[in-house]
């Protein structure tokens, strides 16, 4: 028997099971999209082109990301709301504050601040820590309000600097207990707060006690010192960032106010109280490069360790100068901070002090002197660079002492009588002080330079007389030149002697008598270093060579054409040293001074042009006798080049005008090589062998010829040009038979011109298309006999050379 319930029982029935299934399903589909999501990765879907027709979806949409994540949100909410809040309180403050009377006001006020200051700890309990944090700091604003309202009601007769310093004060200790507070103690606004509060109090309180510029500056240092502790000394993340930006910035302020108090200081009494200031910032940054001093300086610790120390001992350093400075001369106040600045390197000595320290102070120091060289620097570069007036002043007089002598166009810098002293004070601590091995050799060399520059510049600062300042430049050229022998790094000591030689014959040209009587001595001095430094000295021991042969001539009275005939001494000493050291190193640079000092007498040579022929023979015969080396081969070319250009001036200073007279002193010689080049190798080239000869004179006479008027010379050019082309022929050369062919054509042209203009103007007109049309007819008929005589033509001509 079946048993069927009632239609509203079988209608719940089945609605309960649709229910289920519907339940089922979706729990089947959420897994189902989860298991496609995590198996995406590995099996990447394969697209054919029916998923490229239909793509489909696999699952519903996930819900777009968002764009701004729910604490940050939180924040800008929370930040908004304490300012509009505050906003609101000055508001209240400011304007609507007259419209309640004291007892109002007092209730108002601190009903809300109180508030304000105890709602942090319920939102604490409950987890709502951004929220209680931004109460607190509407909290702690309110208290600031608080302390402007105070000063309008209840304080109004007291000074504006003392109340601010004491109500800052006063919110300092007050934000500081409130954040130490037990449970309050998780807030991390407060104690950065009142750390930026503890920045006014000593400031104003300089100002309301009328302190003056050295209370307010004390007042800055003392605020930094203390940011400085609490940075070194504090825990809290928040705290230590705001301590060390008080730190540098208000003791930024304040080195910067107490340096300007060292620098206006009139008197000794304001100098040292500025000096006190810089020593007590010196003293607060060594105590913070000490206490956060790193194991490297590879390290943040390290770095600012560092930082810190050389800091310091730049600011003693100007404290302890800036005391002296009042009570020394003007040109004593940079070797007073130099001999403060050598004196922290004592620090290299003191173990107790920690490594990055002692290099911070050893950096200090490094800096000090590098400040002091380049206040001596322009000195040194007018004693160097001042002789170069003297160039255009050649034997104007003999000045009276050595500052003269080389300020001719430049100012001399004042203050600078103790410009040496600096100079050998850093060269004594390069010379000494450097003891590690990689530093060693390039503090060496620093040292000689600043001994060098040193003794360059005495004769000039302390104006002695010129002959003497003469004789300590010769002097310092000889000892830089003797240290470039006996030194192993040479290179300083040689580059230094070789500017000095240079400058020393500048100053020099002054005088008639110290010109000859320097180069003279520069010449022997070099040429005497040149058995152990023969690359650099010799060739300048030639260079001074021909100076000094310039000079004689001018003293002996010669014109400069004459003395390039004793300028040309040098190049031939030049070319028997060269030969005489062979395959030295040496050989080049002396060949390259004899190179220039040969150009130097063509050049002085050039204004006469009977002596210009002499000096270029000579030039020639000095090449002639290089070009003998094996080596040197190639001179050759140079020395006919020269020998030409020789002949050709001799030849412009008779007014010989005639082309060939140039041109047949190259053209016999160049076929005479040819011929012989042509006889050694029988299968060189009649262009290479002939061409060049010939071309040089016929070309040029063909040109001559086309202009001249008169008979002679096309007559003679074409017997010339007749020759050689029987000569060609005769020897089966082509460069003969073509060149003198072409030009014996040209000649005939240039001849039979005026006579074929004569016959065609007595011509009826119709004679030239006549004669045209017989030749055309001509050549055709002979077409076949012209093309077998052109290939014995060619044929011929192939078989020549």
């Amino acid at each position: 028997m079946t048993h069927t319930p009632p239609p509203a029982e079988e209608l719940r029935l089945l609605d309960a099971e649709l229910w289920q299934l519907d339940a089922r399903r979706a729990q089947l589909l959420a897994r189902r999209a989860w298991l496609i999501a995590a198996l995406q990765p590995h099996r990447p879907q394969r697209r054919t082109w029916q998923t490229w027709q239909a793509p489909q979806q696999t699952g519903p949409a996930g819900p777009p990301r968002p764009e701004a994540s729910a604490p940050s949100v939180q924040n800008v909410l929370l930040v908004l709301g304490g300012v509009l809040l505050t906003v609101a309180a000055m508001v209240f403050t400011l304007v609507s504050w007259g419209h309640l009377g004291i007892t109002g006001r007092s209730l108002v006020l601190g009903a809300v601040t109180a508030a304000a200051l105890v709602a942090p700890l319920p939102l604490l309990r409950r987890g709502l820590r951004s929220t209680a944090e931004s109460v607190a700091g509407l909290g702690l604003a309110l208290t600031v309000l608080d302390a402007v309202a105070l000063h309008g009601a209840v304080f109004p007769e007291s000074a504006g600097a003392p109340y601010t310093a004491v109500a800052s004060a006063l919110l300092a200790g007050l934000w500081t207990a409130y954040g130490l507070l037990p449970r309050l103690s998780e807030l991390r606004l407060p104690r950065p707060a009142a750390l930026v509060a503890a920045q006014l109090p000593l400031f104003f309180w300089a100002i309301a006690a009328d302190a003056g510029s050295y209370g307010l500056t004390a007042a800055l240092l003392v605020t930094a010192g203390c940011d400085t502790f609490v940075a070194l000394r504090t825990t809290p993340g928040s705290v230590r960032v705001v301590a060390a930006i008080g730190a540098y910035g208000v003791g930024a302020w304040g080195v910067l106010a107490a340096g300007w108090l060292t620098w206006t200081a009139s008197g000794p009494s304001a100098a040292a109280r500025a000096a006190a200031l810089l020593l007590l910032a010196s003293a607060i940054a060594l105590t913070a490069a000490w206490q956060v001093d790193g194991p490297d300086r590879s390290t943040p610790a390290g770095g600012r360790s560092v930082g810190l120390a050389v800091t310091s001992g730049l600011l003693a350093v100007a404290a302890l100068g800036g005391v002296a400075r009042p009570v020394l001369p003007e040109s004593w106040t940079v070797p007073a901070h130099l001999a403060f600045g050598i004196a922290l390197l004592a620090a290299l000595r003191l173990d107790r002090l920690p490594a990055t320290v002692r290099r911070g102070l050893a950096w200090a120091s490094g800096a000090v002197q590098a400040i002091a060289l380049l206040w001596a620097l322009p000195v040194v570069g007018v004693v160097v660079l001042g002789p170069l007036a003297w160039a255009s002043r050649a034997w104007a007089g003999a000045p009276s002492d050595a500052r003269t002598a080389v300020t001719v166009d430049v100012t001399w810098p004042p203050h600078a009588e103790t410009a040496p002293l600096v100079l050998v004070a850093v060269a004594a601590v390069l010379a000494l002080a450097v003891r590690e091995t990689t530093w060693r050799p390039r503090a060496l060399e620093g040292a000689l330079g600043l001994a060098w520059a040193s003794a360059l510049i005495l004769p000039a600062v302390l104006e002695l007389p010129y002959p003497a300042g003469l004789v300590i430049e010769g002097a310092v050229t000889t000892a830089a030149l003797t240290a470039a022998m006996f030194l192993r790094r040479r290179l300083t000591a040689l580059l230094l002697a070789l500017s000095t030689s240079a400058s020393l014959a500048l100053l020099a040209l002054a005088s008639q008598t110290a010109t000859l009587v320097v180069l003279g001595g520069l010449v022997a001095l070099f040429a005497a270093a040149s058995w152990r430094l023969a690359p650099f000295t010799a060739p300048a021991a030639l260079v001074h060579g021909a100076a000094l042969a310039c000079a004689t001539g001018a003293a002996a009275g010669w014109s400069p054409a004459h003395t390039a005939l004793l300028v040309l001494v040098v190049p031939a000493v030049a070319a028997l040293l060269a030969w005489r050291l062979g395959d030295s190193s040496a050989t080049v640079p002396v060949e390259a001074a004899g190179a220039a000092a040969g150009v130097l007498a063509i050049a002085l040579a050039g204004t006469d042009l009977p002596l210009l022929a002499t000096v270029l023979a000579l030039c020639a015969v000095i090449t002639a006798g290089t070009a003998i080396r094996a080596d040197r081969r190639a001179v050759g070319y140079a020395s006919a080049v020269l020998f030409v250009l020789a002949a050709w001036v001799r030849l412009a200073a008779w007014d010989v005008s005639a082309p060939e007279a140039y041109t047949l002193p190259v053209t016999i010689p160049a076929l005479l090589v040819g011929a012989l080049r042509h006889r050694r190798d029988p299968r060189t080239s009649s262009w290479t062998a002939y061409a060049p000869g010939l071309a040089a004179t016929l070309v040029p006479s063909l040109l001559a010829a086309w202009g001249d008027s008169h008979w002679t010379r096309p007559l003679l050019l074409g017997l010339a040009a007749l020759l050689v082309t029987l000569a060609g022929a005769r020897h089966h050369l082509q460069a003969p038979l073509l060149l003198g062919g072409a030009v014996l054509l040209l000649d005939a042209l240039h001849e039979l011109a005026p006579y074929l203009v004569q016959v065609t103007d007595a011509l009826p007109r119709w004679v030239p298309p006549a004669l045209a049309g017989l030749l055309l007819l001509a050549l055709g008929a002979t077409y076949e006999r012209r093309l077998r005589d052109a290939r014995r033509m060619r044929d011929f001509l192939g078989n020549m050379r």
